[in-house]
């Protein structure tokens, strides 16, 4: 973000709703704010130039997919890499990254050196996902997963503080 941009609790306002809802046409978001529609579009276009807002998707609902397509597995992973120095870190995370079942890929520190959250369709896809990320790495120490057995809250936004 440039340090010229300074956010007002219009801006503020803004981006909280846009992060409960980005489907919201400019003339609901403006009503939403209190603000005229000309000026929220302006407000938003800079708000996304800055790079505030660094994409706009649809979250799915994984009760209704799941009718559909079955429940699959979801689990977070906690990996250990041999040797921790920057490039293994580099090298591993961008193989990770490139990976559709990983959904959510953490450096984290003290503990494991990376926490990822894996999406698998039944437990043998998450096997062949194991074996291509973890096992064949011979960098990768120790994978510890935890398989999700219901998801209580999904909520990913950041708190913004009210203004004004």
């Amino acid at each position: 973000m440039p340090a010229e941009l300074a956010l007002d609790s219009t801006d503020l306002a803004l981006l909280t709703q846009m992060q409960d809802d980005s489907a919201l046409s400019n003339q609901d978001l403006a009503a939403r704010v209190h603000i005229s529609p000309a000026t929220c579009l302006r407000r938003v276009k800079r708000l996304r130039e800055a790079g505030l807002v660094e994409r706009e998707m649809a979250i799915l609902n994984p009760q209704r997919m799941a009718e559909s397509l079955g429940h699959g597995l979801e689990a977070v992973v906690e990996v250990s890499l041999d040797r921790q120095g920057s490039e293994e870190q580099d090298a591993f995370e961008l193989r990770v990254v490139e990976d559709d079942a990983v959904q959510q890929c953490y450096r984290v520190s003290p503990g494991p050196d990376f926490i990822l959250v894996v999406h698998a369709r039944d437990m043998q896809d998450y096997l062949a996902l194991s074996q291509r990320l973890f096992t064949s790495d011979a960098n990768v120490r120790n994978v510890k997963a935890f398989f999700s057995v219901k998801r209580a809250k999904f909520r990913p936004r950041i708190p913004v503080p009210r203004r004004g």
